[in-house]
């Protein structure tokens, strides 16, 4: 990997660009970071279905943000973990299975959130239907 040696500004705007390559390079190699992307664009596209309000949009996106971020930092840690201990060690076990706890932990957020935000919009559209 190439040293980042820019100054100033130069520096500042290539930390964006490398932040974008490592999100490209965990959703190009993570099968979960698929799932979890595409099941954003289905939830926020339901989102837009039901209209919403803004306070409602706010919750799914700080779950879903929650969520990726975790598998972004699950992925460095394996990583990381491959790296340093390429042989079986019970404490990369542990490293690597309390990251994918994260993981899961702001993946039960998230769907206890969706079902918070989806219950009444889906209920009342299930009734219109209904009648």
């Amino acid at each position: 990997m190439v040293k980042n040696t820019a100054v100033g500004h130069k520096k500042f705007w290539h930390s964006f660009r490398f932040a974008a390559h490592g999100i490209a390079a965990a959703f190009r190699s993570e099968l979960n970071m698929k799932v979890h992307s595409g099941l954003a664009v289905i939830v926020l596209a339901a989102a837009a279905a039901f209209r919403l309000p803004l306070s409602s949009w706010m919750l799914l996106l700080l779950a879903i943000t929650l969520v990726l971020t975790a598998e972004l930092l699950n992925t460095a840690i394996e990583a990381t973990i491959d790296l340093v201990s390429p042989e079986i060690h019970p404490l990369a076990k542990k490293a690597k299975d309390t990251a994918a706890g994260a993981v899961l932990l702001t993946a039960v957020f998230a769907v206890i959130t969706g079902i918070y935000v989806f219950y009444h919009p889906v209920m009342d559209w299930i009734t219109s239907l209904m009648s």
